[in-house]
């Protein structure tokens, strides 16, 4: 017994290991939307671990990840909805021999509806009388969050239908996804702000779907493809047919979409979107097979996570093996040092890649790259180059070969690999606790942050200043015209108009851009300033809370903390930015200049007193403001806003879906519940 107790010991040890790696990346698709663990080698893991589980039934339990699919649940801020139907996951397949495997335990002479698939998050619309009133994600599963106002700000999906035999209840699945040119957008967004890029679209599109901000939902230009069909009473006694019929009520269903009856027909599609899949506007993983027939879809019924009528052919990664030429180090706006990878170019998804970021010290350290390493090169999400790995070295007969001194030194002990020092102006390197990057403290004398925070202040969505591209910028500063954002308004013509490749004109357009940037309100120029952390959304909060910068100078980490999306760091941030003297100096100058360092006398005087000494709680999604827009009314008409409901709230501006939650409880203390259009007719009543 003791000696087959030891023999057991690994099995049932790796059982427990390989379900906290499966949680683990779960946890870290699904509700961090940072993904660290590849489709396959997933897969791999969770079939060991379903083999496994086999032969030791007595480790049964119903919480593994082979008995449930990964849960988004956890966000704040949305009801949460059950499933009338189980949202299932697919399984996957990477070869012919496993579709092969799959059609054989399949009724004879079954048609298989062949599909793309979409690289989103699924979601589940409910339609009742011919309006959608419920949008609900995967979740756990069993259940998810009605995410019904950010859907809302898709075009394509359709609010209410009309037409022929549309059943009374039906749901329609389906994938929410950022398009190419919307990521790329939102990316280059984010890249200018120096802010965490999206890995890929799959993981923008979820992160969009759960904002609590519907007008940022809409600006990000979300789409989406539907699927499938559940409900009773439907027409169509096949899968394609329904789909088509959901085409015909206006959904947006994919032209793609095929009837095959062999796996030839089965492996012919798969060939061809292959290839054709690299044209198209959305990013797809895959193909999904499913049993047209409803009824044999019936038959064949459903595993605990998957339905056995469907499955899910993944695509291989593209990827090439390239030789790394050289690690070269960025430094960006607010002083982070970026290595960058430079590689022998390769030919990469159309592309030609010569360069690819390395992220951080730590990242390097993970790979255990250096430069002469042949590396392995891939498209994050098809679009984005990244290392993954090396090949390792290999000497005549077959052994690790030993890297050359040179190439050693760079690896060894310490930080020798790192630059210790900046690049460009040569300060010792900092590394903030918590934090991955190594930053430049030289702000002030730094050329490439000096220059970044002076295009990060002309850029459209800060002063939005014509004629200041990174080029002319590095011009002027190279010709000593330029070493802050305040020296802009200093130009004179004569000095721009003698540098190269401008001239009288350019310079006169350059003047008249500077002085209409006077004119920018005060939220834009707190964004324009490139105080750290503090991006375009943030700058607008913290504007309407502090209607002037003499106010925000003074404000505490309390005060900062109190405004919505303004945490210790940003507030920390803040507040260093306006302890220092130099800083100071520079909003004088602008000050001077002429630049709106206050609210107009417009935004700041309160249109009416009759909200006066109202405390009032903001709740559900509305179709005339946005929930920012409403809170700026209030605070005009004398009211305050606060964020949850208590014995001193006045009354709630209850919209559409509103939380059960917040609900139950203003009917517990009495609070009275003001629709969207009471609130607006309070506002426009004479007192």
């Amino acid at each position: 017994m003791d000696l087959f107790s030891q023999i057991e010991a690994p099995e049932r040890e790796e059982i427990r290991r390989l379900r906290e790696e499966l949680e683990d990346a779960n946890y870290r698709y699904y509700v961090l939307n940072q993904p660290t663990m590849s489709d396959r080698d997933f897969d791999v893991k969770l079939r060991r671990l379903q083999d496994l589980e086999a032969l030791y039934p007595d480790m049964f339990d119903p919480k593994s990840p082979t008995q449930h699919v990964g849960s988004d649940l956890g966000k704040k801020g949305f009801e949460q909805v059950a499933h009338r139907y189980p949202m299932l996951s697919l399984g996957n397949t990477y070869s012919r021999e496993e579709i092969e495997d799959w059609v054989r335990k399949l009724p004879q002479d079954v048609e298989i509806v062949c599909e793309l698939k979409y690289d989103g998050l699924s979601i589940s619309l409910w339609y009742e009388d011919g309006k959608l009133t419920k949008a609900v994600t995967r979740g756990d599963g069993q259940k998810g969050d009605n995410v019904i106002a950010n859907i809302k700000t898709i075009a394509s999906i359709p609010w209410s239908i009309q037409g022929e035999h549309i059943p009374t209840f039906f749901e329609l699945r389906g994938e929410v996804l950022l398009p190419w040119a919307q990521f790329e957008r939102l990316n280059k967004e984010r890249e200018e702000q120096e802010e965490q890029l999206f890995a890929n679209p799959r993981n923008a599109a979820s992160g969009t779907l759960k904002l609590q901000d519907p007008q940022e939902v809409a600006r990000r230009g979300l789409d989406a493809y539907l699927y499938y069909m559940l409900g009773e009473d439907l027409p169509g006694n096949t899968h394609y047919d329904r789909l088509m019929a959901a085409r015909q009520w206006g959904f947006p269903i994919s032209d793609a979409i095929r009837v095959c009856h062999s796996v030839d027909e089965v492996m012919a599609y798969i060939a061809y979107w292959d290839t054709e899949r690299k044209n198209l506007p959305v990013a797809t993983d895959g193909i999904v097979l499913k049993v047209n027939n409803l009824q044999q879809q019936v038959e064949l019924g459903y595993t605990a996570k998957s339905p056995r009528w469907a499955i899910a052919y993944k695509f291989p990664a593209e990827k090439q093996l390239t030789r790394l030429k050289a690690i070269t180090y960025q430094v960006g706006r607010t002083g982070i040092v970026t290595p960058v990878a430079n590689l022998e170019p390769v030919q990469l998804s159309g592309t030609m890649v010569q360069r690819a970021t390395l992220h951080n010290e730590d990242f390097i350290r993970q790979l255990d790259i250096q430069p002469g390493d042949n590396v392995w090169v891939e498209k994050g999400g098809e679009i984005i180059p990244k290392i993954t790995g090396k090949e390792n070295l290999t000497g005549e007969a077959g052994h690790t070969a030993e890297r050359s001194y040179s190439e050693t030194v760079f690896h060894s002990e310490g930080r020798s690999f790192f630059p210790t020092k900046c690049p460009e102006c040569g300060t010792e390197l900092v590394r903030i606790p918590g934090e991955a990057a190594w930053r430049c403290p030289n702000e002030k004398g730094c050329p490439p942050q000096i220059k970044g925070k002076i295009e990060h202040f002309v850029s459209r969505k800060a002063m939005s200043i014509d004629g200041l591209g990174e080029e002319t910028i590095d011009l002027l500063f190279e010709q000593g015209l330029l070493h802050s954002i305040a020296d802009l308004y200093d130009l004179r013509q004569e000095d721009i108009a003698r540098q190269e490749r401008l001239g009288e004109k350019s310079a006169q357009n350059i003047l008249d851009s500077l002085e209409a940037s006077k004119q920018v309100p005060w939220s834009r120029v707190l964004f324009a300033l490139g105080i750290r952390m503090v991006g375009e959304t943030t700058a607008k909060k913290i504007a309407r809370r502090f209607r002037s910068i003499d106010t925000l100078q003074w404000a505490t980490e309390e005060q900062l903390c109190a405004i919505d999306d303004v945490g210790k760091q940003i507030a920390d941030s803040i507040i260093a930015y306006f302890a220092d003297m130099d800083n100071l100096q520079t909003i004088q100058r602008l000050r001077e200049a002429g630049l709106q360092m206050e609210s107009t006398e417009q935004e700041q005087q309160a249109l009416s007193d009759t909200l006066a000494g109202k405390n009032i709680v903001i709740s559900g999604v509305f179709a005339h403001h946005s929930r920012d827009e409403y809170k700026a009314m209030i605070e005009l008409h004398g009211g305050k806003n606060t964020g949850s409901i208590s014995k001193k709230t006045s009354f709630v501006l209850a919209g559409d879906n509103m939380g059960p939650e917040k609900r139950n409880k203003a009917e517990a203390l009495s609070i009275p519940l003001v629709s969207e259009d009471e609130f607006l007719a309070m506002l426009t009543t004479e007192n």
